[in-house]
């Protein structure tokens, strides 16, 4: 029902379109369908901002973008965690993260993992240490359904980190397995149920 409503009635279940990983790798190539082998096609953003880290990395365009126009017919939705920007400074990599429209129940905690993640991935893969990692938001929004459970959140006391590890013999971003991470010390509070609003 949901394709109905977005214009893409022939897209089978699951097939969101060209969004984040299709445009991390194959930038402007054209999008047939999930299925598709796009190897080699499109500009692979992510190669180059791995690229400019290691040899570049002074470089103030060290982009990673998701939002392209052209493409934002195709999806199921366009890219709400949309545009990263790397800076490499004293053996540290950081990453500044521009999210459109956020959802703070669900979404937030997710893209703040997830990118936090790719962050020290990218260091590791670059002979850096992880440094900051930083949100901004252009629309941030709390369903009424995630009023409560985030008010139940906001009463936990936070927990220590945990420590990431990763596997130290992997050194390139498409090598990496579930396998190869290993989270020490994570302690979480009970779960909080929330549903996704859509």
């Amino acid at each position: 029902m949901f394709y109905y409503s977005v214009g893409l009635a022939e897209r089978e279940e699951g097939d969101l379109g060209p969004v984040y990983g299709f445009q991390w790798r194959h930038f402007g190539a054209r999008y047939i369908d999930m299925h598709d082998d796009y190897s080699g096609q499109g500009f692979d953003q992510l190669l180059d901002v791995i690229n400019k880290i290691k040899h570049n990395p002074d470089d103030r365009r060290i982009i990673l973008s998701a939002w392209n126009p052209a493409d934002l017919k195709l999806m199921a939705l366009p890219p709400c965690h949309m545009f990263a920007q790397f800076y490499v400074a004293h053996g540290e990599l950081s990453c500044q993260m521009y999210q459109r429209s956020a959802d703070m129940g669900l979404g937030v905690p997710f893209n703040i993992a997830s990118y936090a993640l790719l962050t020290c991935m990218i260091a590791h893969v670059c002979d850096l240490i992880p440094g900051d990692f930083i949100h901004v938001i252009g629309d941030t929004h709390v369903y009424r359904n995630h009023v409560r459970p985030l008010q139940e959140q906001l009463h936990n006391l936070p927990k220590p980190f945990p420590i990431l590890k990763i596997n130290p013999e992997k050194k390139d971003i498409d090598s990496f397995v579930a396998a190869d991470f290993k989270l020490v010390g994570y302690d979480p509070h009970q779960k909080i149920d929330m549903k996704l609003a859509v």
